[in-house]
Order: structure tokens, then sequence, then C-alpha cells
């Protein structure tokens, strides 16, 4: 493949460089794509990190177990933190989830092509996210065995849920966010599935591509379907970028508790969301783009991108927390003591270490020579992800903690079982994303296809020949 040379280097911008590098043609993008998958041999690499992941899944399962025999006392949750780890967590995972709808869903609508080669692991990555997140208010509500009871079903005692509380909003908002979410990625997978089936060898394997695949032969008639249902698919996600975390902000803003009755919390959440999302992106892709040799297809063209998007992300959340603090400041009473006791109190330790992770350090995100080392964009990537859990438990432990009365003051430490839910969920989450890399194609083939110069519509001059 051809490379460019370092004096050339020097002289791009992001937007300059290729989204796939030159050298490549429709079999050397396809091997390349389906060999990660169909290899015989497992990489070993791949093997120790699956059997670490699984392990913290076995964690999250006996947490789980425990939890459900004994009680949510078994957490750190007292009065008057009654929210604490299991919505924190519950609030970032949904916000992880957002890059992938963004990235599949707006960039497609806008033709951004830089979305092709990873729009399919940032969707994988919705709804592991989704699945994690899921998994705290389920448990949050005590006897999970009875979450059914949040569905509105005809029963005889004539009880309905209260559909004027958010939360139950929150139901209504993430299942929709799932489905359409797994509708899209499945329809994206649909013509590499059927590409994996006919480059598969083994006889069991090509069956089970075919089935996925779902009869896909590639006709126009196939494509022009596709190709209405994908656009409709996308047109449907566009809002629920917006729509979901705005919802999760209502659990907060339309109570009365100081430092969440506001109306920036819908915007600053969304925006959080994307960050915390692209950061995610970044730190899944940076790893897997070097251990499988994707930096042909994932070039520095996307990562320029995401960074920037991370980059004008975080400004807007800049903007949200000098918002915050002007509010407090503006209101005074009880907003301006929350404030206070925020950045002066027990817990400013975690309100200054959000504002050098989300503020201070992405800064360095304007030099080029930052986007373009790939060592220190996973760091910043990483040290995003930890100020915007930071960032939720500043929002609702300090804003909990100390009450209207001081009579109702205490404080708030997360136990054990706090911190082996939330680092099995994590465990949980990466396992996911090693199986969807190992057993599905985790780059869209047919997408990455269409940047190729021998797939550009050339319309020949009058009277030229074949031949010419």
């Amino acid at each position: 493949m051809s490379t460019i040379t370092p004096e050339r280097q020097q002289t791009l911008t992001g937007a300059d460089y290729p989204v796939i590098a030159p050298g490549h043609n429709f079999i050397t993008v396809t091997e390349k794509i389906a060999n990660i998958v169909l290899a015989r041999r497992t990489p070993f690499g791949w093997l120790v990190g699956a059997a670490i992941t699984f392990m913290m899944v076995m964690m999250l399962l006996y947490t789980i177990g425990y939890l459900v025999l004994t009680g949510v006392g078994i957490w750190g949750n007292n009065i008057p933190v009654a929210w604490a780890f299991d919505i924190i967590n519950f609030v970032w995972w949904i916000g992880i989830g957002h890059a992938g709808t963004l990235i599949s869903a707006i960039l497609l609508l806008f033709r951004q092509d830089w979305r092709t080669s990873i729009n399919r692991a940032a969707e994988a990555m919705t709804l592991f996210a989704v699945a994690c997140a899921g998994l705290f208010p389920l448990l949050h509500v005590g006897r999970p065995w009875l979450a059914y009871w949040l569905f509105p079903y005809p029963n005889t005692m004539g009880m309905w849920p209260q559909f004027r509380s958010p939360l139950m909003w929150d139901v209504f908002a993430v299942s929709t966010y799932g489905t359409v979410s797994l509708l899209f990625w499945y329809t994206g997978l649909i013509p590499d599935l059927a590409t994996m089936r006919d480059q598969a060898r083994h006889p069991l394997v090509k069956k089970i591509y075919g089935v996925l695949a779902m009869g896909w032969r590639g006709s126009a008639r196939h494509w022009h379907r596709y190709e209405t249902v994908y656009l409709i698919l996308a047109g449907l996600s566009t809002p629920l970028v917006l729509s979901v975390h705005t919802i999760v902000s209502f659990d907060f803003a339309v109570s009365l508790i100081p430092g969440w009755h506001t109306t920036i919390f819908p915007p600053y959440f969304v925006a959080g969301a994307i960050y915390s999302g692209f950061a995610m992106v970044l730190t899944l892709l940076i790893p897997i783009r070097k251990f499988y040799g994707l930096e042909d297809l994932i070039t520095l063209r996307h990562m320029h991108q995401m960074a920037k998007v991370m980059l004008a992300t975080g400004l807007i959340v800049a903007y949200g927390y000098l918002m915050e603090a002007f509010i407090g400041w503006y209101a005074s009473g009880y907003e301006w003591f929350m404030m206070r006791n925020r950045a002066l109190g027990p817990y400013a330790w975690a309100y200054w270490m959000l504002i050098l992770c989300n503020i201070v350090i992405p800064q360095l995100l304007w030099s080029k020579r930052i986007r373009e080392n790939m060592i220190l964009l996973f760091l910043i990537s990483i040290v995003v992800n930890t100020g915007m859990w930071l960032e939720r438990f500043v929002i609702i432990v300090t804003s909990l903690y100390r009450d209207f009365l001081p009579s109702s003051w205490g404080m708030y430490a997360p136990r054990l079982w706090d911190f082996t839910m939330f680092f099995g969920t994590i465990g949980f989450f990466l396992f996911l994303m090693f199986i969807f890399i190992r057993l599905l194609p985790m780059i869209s083939i047919f997408e990455v296809r269409t940047l190729l110069p021998q797939a550009k519509v050339r319309t020949e001059p009058e009277g030229a020949t074949a031949h010419d």
C-alpha cells in the first residue's frame, strides 16, 4: 500500500488525510476485513483480553446474585443519598451509547464519508452500553422480578404507572433507543453478512451467515429496499440522539433539588453524552486499529475528526459548567450554597478533578500533533471518560448529601459491592466487544468499498470507445 511521506504529512490538515489509504481495491478491502473473522486461528491477544473480561463478567453475575438475595442494602446508598452509584453509572452508560447513533445516523444524513470505517463498531458499542445501563435502574428498584409493573398493561387492580414521572419516561425512551439502534445496526450488517457467507469455507459457518443474511443476493431490488429502510431508520434514530439524554436529564431537572432544577440540563446532558461517547469510540478503536493493523482503513482522518468533535462538545460542556455556577450565584440561597459546597466542601476533590479532566486536559486537542499521537489521544479519551463519570458523581452526590434541613445531612461512601457492580459492567461491555470483533465484521465492508476510486461512476465523453 502506498503511504504518505513525512514531508507531505507536515502540510496536511485533518480534512486532507484520505478516508482510506491509497492502493486498495474491492478484493483487498473485502479480504482484509473478512479475514479478521474467518481466520482459523484466534489471536493470542484476543484470547487473553476475552479471558480477563470474562472473569469480570463472572464478578458482575456474582454481585447481581448476591444483590438479589440480600437486597440493595449491600450498596452504599443511604438517606439522603438514595441515588448513588447505580444512577451515576446508568447516566454514564447511556451517555456512552450516544456516539454510535450520532456517527451512524446523523453523519449518514449529512453524507460524511469518514463515518464508514467506524460506524459499525460505534453502533455495536451503543447496544452494549445500553445493555449495561439497563441493569442499574432494573436492580435499583429492589425487586427486579416485578419490573414489569412499570409497563402499562391491563390488570385486575386497575394500577397504572405514573406517566408524569420522568423515571417512567426513561423506560420508554431507553427501550425505544435500544430497539431502533438494534434494527439500524442489523440492517447495516445484512450486505456484509452475505459477503461473509460467500467468503466462508466451512459449511456450518457458511450456513449461519447465510441464515443471518436473509437471502441477500445484491440485486437492484435488494439494494433499493435496503437503502430505503436504512434511510428511514437513520431518520428515526436522529431525534433519539437528542431525546433520550434529554429525558434522562429530566430525572433531575423536573425536581426541586438545588443543582438539578435548571433548564440548562437537557442540552448540557446531550453535549456531555456525545462527548463521552466519542471518547469511548477512541478508547476502543485506537487499540483495535493497532492490534489488527487497520491503519489504512481507520486513518488519521478519522482520528482528527473524532478529536475535533470531542473538542467542540467539550467546549459546550465547559459552557454548561460556567452557566451552572452563574445560575447558582444569581439565584443565591440554596443554589448558591450548593455551588459553594460543591467547590469547597467535602467532595471538592471530585469537582476540581472533573474540571481538570473535562475542560483543562482536552484543550490539548487544539494541537495537530496531539491529535496525531495515538498514545496521547488514547490517554485523553480515558481522561474524558473518567471526567464524565465524575461529573455524574458530582451532580448526584453533592446535590443530595446536604438536604434542606441540616438534621437530614449525611455523607456518602461507596462500598465494595458498588465497585464490583461498576467494574463488572465494564467487563461485560468489553467482553461483548471482544465477541463482536471475533464473529462479525467490525468495519462495514460494502460502505468502505464505495469510497474506492473504482466505485466512482464515470461518464465517458461523447464518441469515446471502451478501449479509450
